[in-house]
């Protein structure tokens, strides 16, 4: 698991799996949002067992799965009001990372004096190519 922080009280990483969320817990996330689709990979049959160990732990979860680069207006919402409504510090995630990232940016994205390029910035320290988010944005 590689964790980036994207800004302040929020973070991507790739594939978690039910022991990962100790750690999760441990580095004081209070919030995890799963962008896996059901049964999209052998090690990602569905989130129950993600979902019943984050309980556990105390950890907020909410699940928006959405197929790479397939994002509808109301994934986004979604996102954006999980953002919102989440307790920080919030940390999101899909096989890779990219999907989190994506839906992340588009979220930020919407905002009122969002600074794209640091958007875009954030998303290349991160390990992820700006490019493709740029296209999506169409900036």
């Amino acid at each position: 698991m590689q964790i980036h922080e994207l800004e302040s009280g929020f973070a991507i990483t790739d594939a978690v799996t039910p022991a990962d969320l100790d750690e999760v817990a441990h580095r004081g996330f209070r919030s995890v949002i799963c962008n896996r689709r059901p049964g999209e990979a052998e090690d990602h049959p569905d989130d129950r067992a993600l979902r019943a160990r984050a309980a556990e732990l105390g950890l907020e979860w909410c699940c928006i799965p959405v197929t790479p680069g397939e994002y509808s207006q109301a994934d986004i919402e979604a996102f954006s009001q999980a953002l919102e409504t989440l307790p920080a510090p919030i940390l999101a995630f899909c096989k890779t990372g990219k999907r989190a990232v994506h839906l992340w940016a588009h979220a930020r994205s919407r905002e009122a004096g969002c600074d794209i390029p640091a958007l875009l910035a954030a998303a290349h320290d991160a390990g992820h190519d700006p490019q493709p988010i740029r296209e999506m944005l169409q900036v």
